[in-house]
């Protein structure tokens, strides 16, 4: 992304399963995955406000549940995975417009170094 944002994959109201989109944009991010294999990945679900505060947290659970199941089918390491949730608490805009609603509907990923890539990495300043 040009402007420096997390990857998103994203859902219609009320829904977690994951749009024809949603594939195309997971299976361009597995082969990045697939080409660093010493990281570990975060699955944060999101959603908008529409509804009670207790069945977004259910629903953002699904959501980042459903896209982990979708890398795990792909062939990533459920070792490699992390999932959170946080229901409509960290909304990425306000919800005051359908488009911006539809921009909090998502799951994000964040990509950290796993120990084994941090360790390598430790050795290779310390030779230089």
């Amino acid at each position: 992304n040009p402007d420096g944002s997390k990857m998103g994959v994203f859902f219609t109201t009320g829904q977690f399963n994951i749009s024809s989109n949603s594939k195309i944009a997971l299976d361009k991010l597995v082969k990045v995955f697939n080409m660093y294999p010493e990281t570990n990945i975060l699955i944060e679900g999101h959603t908008d406000n529409v509804g009670s505060d207790a069945s977004n947290m259910t629903l953002s659970q699904k959501r980042a549940s459903a896209v982990g199941s979708y890398l795990k089918e792909a062939g990533i390491k459920a070792s490699r995975l992390t999932i959170k949730w946080y229901g409509e608490t960290q909304p990425k805009v306000e919800n005051t417009t359908a488009a911006d609603k539809a921009e909090n509907r998502r799951v994000e990923f964040g990509i950290t170094a796993n120990e084994k890539m941090k360790a390598e990495a430790a050795k290779e300043a310390e030779n230089n």
